[in-house]
């Protein structure tokens, strides 16, 4: 059984305290090889979760439920409240654990207490956008990856946004038990609850899609993945503001126009590799990105590979379907 234990600071948001649970006892639940302990350990000072509405809790778990276990979820404060800095028992428990092999993933503003131990100097890492250049400002040595979902770095994971927590989680579970059993313990988590809410959905996707009037963009953009595009190359195709384009972007990608740019070039870098036999160097500049360094950059990251050992991966038998 993996201990998955989550560091419960003082004013977490309510769905932090509950995702982890959820996803990994979904996994448990459905898959005979995925067997997970989550605990909920409580930080120095915890009195109430956070937004919506403050609850107080008591906690079965303290510090002392780190000492075990195979996997560390640090989940931030309420973002829009004051930060608290971390006491120095925590920075301690999360060094023995770090010390010891032990994998540890931050949430959002949950980042700043796993950098306050320095373990994340000169690797990198994100948090919500709005504190990237804070988090770059107090912690110089650590890299800062302004648009990533889930950044992995070594023994470390960690992920901005509100939905970072499930994102982290699934991520685990992919590392764990493979990308066929993290994605369907997502599908599990994500069924309409209602009879009629896959209609229900079909209907609003549509509105989105034809009420955000990027269609023509994305068509465009696919065509001109060579070429050194930004946000404001694709808002200006639209004609619309910068602003505008994320909040439609996100409604029908469910990305940022950054990340969207980048998924893509990295799925043409992908298919080119699996179908020609061009070098990485023309592959990257097929494919827009500014030098092979970069591709092999942001490929391994995403894959944990490198384009050359992917290549020869794919042409030596078959792979799973969206495992890269």
């Amino acid at each position: 059984m993996a201990v998955i234990a989550v560091l419960v600071p003082d004013r977490l948001p309510g769905h932090q305290l509950t995702t982890p649970g959820l996803v990994f006892g979904t996994a448990t639940a459905g898959h005979p090889d995925a067997d997970y302990e989550v605990r909920l350990c409580a930080a120095p000072g915890l009195t109430a979760t956070g937004a919506p509405a403050p609850l107080r809790i008591s906690l079965p778990w303290g510090l002392d439920g780190l000492a075990d276990a195979d996997v560390v979820l640090i989940p931030g404060q309420d973002a829009d409240g004051p930060r608290d800095e971390p006491t120095a028992p925590v920075l301690t428990a999360l060094r023995a654990a770090a010390a010891r092999g032990c994998r540890i993933g931050a949430i959002g503003t949950g980042v700043f207490t796993l950098a306050a131990t320095g373990l994340l100097d000169a690797r990198r890492a994100t948090t919500g956008w709005r504190h990237t250049e804070e988090l770059a400002r107090l912690h110089p040595r650590i890299e800062v990856d302004p648009i990533g979902t889930v950044v992995t770095d070594g023994r470390f994971l960690t992920s901005a946004g509100i939905f970072g927590s499930l994102d982290v989680c699934l991520h685990l579970l992919a590392q764990d038990h493979g990308e066929r059993v993290a994605g369907e313990t997502s599908r599990e988590l994500l069924t309409p609850l209602l009879p009629h809410g896959d209609r229900v959905q079909e209907t609003i996707d549509r509105e989105l899609t034809e009420s955000a009037g990027i269609e023509p963009t994305l068509r465009w953009l696919e065509s001109r993945l060579h070429l050194p595009l930004t946000p404001a190359d694709l808002a200006a195709h639209a004609g619309i503001s910068l602003s505008s384009l994320n909040r439609r972007f996100h409604a029908q990608t469910g990305a940022t126009p950054a990340q969207y740019l980048l998924r893509r070039r990295l799925e043409r870098a992908r298919e080119l590799l699996e179908d020609t036999d061009e070098g990485v160097e023309r592959v990257a500049a097929r494919c827009g990105f500014t030098s092979p360094a970069s591709l092999r950059h942001h490929f391994s990251r995403l894959t944990g590979t490198t384009p050359r050992a992917y290549r020869t991966r794919a042409r030596d038998g078959p792979h799973r379907d969206g495992q890269w």
